[in-house]
């Protein structure tokens, strides 16, 4: 019985090497830092896209778990909650003008705040949980410090590129890649920002639709002189 060899990994987007995406990694400077909480059942995704965004900006870290006791922790200095925004998983309000910005900050009952605009303006970093709606909500109840940082709401006026690649339970679901591209554009009113980090999950998306050739019968290898082969 033969023992299975898993598939070789690239080491930078650590994607199987035949879905590297390398080529496509155009690293993009941005005043806001980037934090990725990824779940560890998502980390084994091939359509994952956590490690790419931690590529596409530099200002940014990946950290992979279910719990860190606090920002401090993860960062190693001291942080102002305040002066950090976290993508809000939880439900905002009905009623709430949300449709007509892109970015908001809500409150804890899920109205947008009205000082929005000068908090979002003010961030020194965002956090974005990885992983599937239910995974990313094991990580906001298993971090209550979470509850400390400013809830940011998305509106995103796009599809995601997944289309029929991942099912996501809702219509409006994008990557990891996508909702941190959009929202740093918006802070660093940038946007261009959102085309060139999509670069590398085109062509992920793109080499997970091309089947891969089957390779062909080997040739027999030719005989010694004065041998057959029979």
């Amino acid at each position: 019985m033969h023992s299975t060899i898993a598939p070789e990994t690239c080491p930078t987007c650590l994607k199987l090497q035949h879905l590297c995406v390398c080529e496509a990694v155009e690293p993009i400077r941005t005043r806001t830092f980037l934090l990725v909480l990824q779940h560890p059942q998502e980390k084994r995704e091939n359509l994952g896209t956590a490690q790419i965004a931690h590529l596409q900006f530099p200002n940014s870290a990946l950290k992979v778990g279910l719990s860190w006791p606090n920002l401090k922790r993860i960062l190693g200095h001291e942080v102002d909650y305040k002066r950090w925004g976290v993508l809000y998983l939880g439900p905002v309000k009905a009623d709430a003008p949300k449709a007509t910005r892109e970015v908001a900050v809500v409150d804890k009952s899920g109205a947008p705040q009205k000082d929005s605009d000068s908090v979002l303006g003010g961030l020194e970093g965002v956090i974005v949980l990885d992983g599937t709606w239910s995974q990313a909500k094991t990580l906001w109840w298993r971090n209550a410090w979470l509850l400390k940082c400013r809830r940011v709401v998305l509106n995103p006026n796009f599809t995601s590129l997944y289309g029929q690649a991942r099912k996501e339970p809702r219509r409006d679901s994008v990557s990891t890649l996508e909702a941190s591209a959009f929202l740093l554009s918006r802070l660093e009113a940038d946007p261009t920002i959102m085309d060139r980090a999509l670069k590398p999950f085109a062509l992920l998306l793109k080499k997970v639709r091309t089947p891969r050739p089957r390779p062909g019968p080997t040739a027999p290898e030719a005989a010694p002189d004065g041998d057959e082969v029979g």
